[in-house]
């Protein structure tokens, strides 16, 4: 089964200089490292998501398109520099946009997801409609959010829908 790894909004605005930082983003940041080297080891196809936001559409207090904070981490980039960019402007990494038809052009049968926030466009991905044809996991040690508490309330209750992993069982085999 071909799987692909999904880096969703691994964006500076999320980390310690950056408009919205996360709970924990420098743990999270050496697992997606090794997580995207193991994928990469193992055959597993690594694909970026980069939220950008849309202004139009009300609320866009970060992800603006060209600034700084909007960005993938260098350390990201840097890890899989020849990596597929799918920009999305909702939670759902799935909605009206080109995961699809990247996933289908690869083959893909099984997602692996992580990234920022948990409780949404982790979750929200991983739950998509569009999502249902995959075998999908989310990688618990690969995710982060606002603090603690949210992140596991948010994977406690996806885990009646997709199943919880670490990043090392997932892509050691």
């Amino acid at each position: 089964m071909k799987k692909a790894l999904l880096l969703i909004d691994l964006q500076n605005d999320y980390f310690p200089e950056g408009l919205f930082p996360l709970w924990n983003t420098d743990g999270t940041l050496e697992k997606l490292k090794s997580a995207i080297s193991l994928a990469q080891a193992n055959g597993v196809e690594v694909i970026h998501i980069q939220h950008i936001a849309n202004p139009e559409a009300g609320i866009a207090p970060f992800f603006n398109k060209g600034t700084k904070g909007a960005d993938i981490h260098a350390d990201i980039l840097a890890a899989a520099p020849e990596a597929p960019v799918v920009i999305k402007e909702y939670a759902d990494s799935f909605h009206q946009t080109e995961l699809e038809s990247v996933l289908s052009d690869r083959g893909i049968e099984e997602l692996l997801v992580c990234g920022m926030m948990t409780q949404n466009c982790v979750t929200h991905t991983a739950i998509s409609k569009a999502a249902e044809k995959y075998k999908v996991s989310i990688l618990t040690d690969c995710c982060t959010t606002v603090n603690e508490a949210i992140h596991m309330i948010a994977l406690h209750a996806v885990s009646t829908r997709v199943a919880l992993v670490d990043s090392n069982s997932a892509l050691s085999s």
